[in-house]
């Protein structure tokens, strides 16, 4: 099973149920993707034809990156203009996103961000833009687990192991994170909300140090991304025990998910939006809209984002993508707070 349906849409079909479905699915977005106004390059075509950038809030070589420099040309292909990738990381994601919201509504500056988008407005109070109000939301990219593992010598086989040994020994089992705030952070700290446990947070400068630390038995426990821990977790070096995903990922279809495991509401995801100013004209966010849908229609595309372990966003149209970034917001708005976690 896969989890292309996050926890705040309806619950996820039955097998027998789920084939007829995705067809349904597919037939609806090729009749939509036919659209005329969607397809023709005279009435799809944004500002005049005028270069579209994609502001990245990452630096290049990440996730955020990648997402764009994948979808970039296809989005060229179906608007008919150039699409150029603009890599602005710092901050946060803040200094790209200011950009993009302080740009002219045309469509020409989009904001490809990260999960953290979501993130941001709790964390640090003082934002130089309102996430609510400065942005128009255009779609949200895809859907990517985490998993926790454990270094192979960790004595927990499983979730309830480790809930049992975290009751027992509150304030000593210890994880690992990229940094304050950092997703992997965040995960762990909906863990501890969960599970009723408390656990110690040892933050690192990124993501590739926390693992080796892991793999080394300095740290028991990390919650990874999947794709990059999966060849970890097949050579041994990582022993997976939870997907964070509502349901189980194609890459680790032995592995349960953290509600199979026993933690009730627990569901943590990485995704990538697209969003462009506040004050969009209506006509030009259908255009942008249908030629993201069209981008992340195709196959090379879709191939490469379940290689990384992820799932299409689930289309819906554009309410459904503004539901999902005001329910992220949400949940970790209290989780940060509930928390008292910190940037610094």
């Amino acid at each position: 099973m896969t989890f292309e349906n996050p926890a705040f849409l309806p619950k996820p079909l039955a097998p027998s149920e789920r084939n007829t479905s995705r067809r349904k699915l597919l037939q609806t977005a090729a009749a939509t993707l036919a659209a005329p106004w969607a397809m023709s390059h005279a009435a799809g075509q944004i500002a005049g034809g005028k270069t579209i950038t994609l502001v990245v809030s990452y630096a290049a070589g990440g996730g955020a990156d990648l997402m764009a420099r994948l979808i970039a040309p296809r989005l060229a292909e179906a608007l008919g203009q150039t699409v150029v990738v603009d890599n602005k990381p710092g901050a946060s994601g803040q200094i790209a996103a200011s950009q993009v919201a302080r740009a002219t509504p045309d469509g020409t500056q989009l904001l490809l961000d990260a999960s953290s988008f979501a993130v941001n407005p709790s964390l640090f109070p003082k934002l130089p833009y309102d996430s609510e109000k400065a942005f128009t939301p255009l779609a949200v990219l895809a859907l990517f687990p985490n998993v926790l593992v454990c270094s192979p010598q960790f004595e927990a086989k499983n979730v309830q192991d480790l809930i049992k040994m975290a009751k027992a020994k509150p304030g000593q089992i210890s994880y690992a994170s990229s940094g304050n705030g950092s997703a992997q952070h965040l995960a762990g700290a909906l863990f501890e909300a969960r599970a009723g446990v408390s656990l110690v947070h040892v933050p690192y400068r990124g993501g590739g140090p926390a693992m080796n630390d892991v793999m080394a038995g300095q740290v028991p426990l990390f919650f990874a991304n999947v794709a990059s821990s999966l060849g970890q977790i097949q050579s041994g070096r990582l022993r997976p025990l939870a997907v964070t995903s509502r349901l189980r990922t194609r890459a680790l279809p032995d592995i349960p998910t953290m509600q199979e495991a026993g933690v009730a509401a627990y569901e943590v995801l990485e995704w990538n939006p697209v969003l462009g100013p506040a004050g969009m004209d209506p006509q030009v966010k259908s255009v942008l809209v249908a030629a993201l849908r069209k981008a992340m229609a195709d196959p090379e595309v879709l191939g490469r984002i379940r290689a990384l372990s992820g799932e299409v966003f689930p289309d819906g149209g554009d309410g459904r993508v503004a539901a999902f970034l005001k329910a992220q917001q949400t949940q970790w708005g209290q989780v940060v707070r509930d928390r008292k976690i910190t940037a610094g």
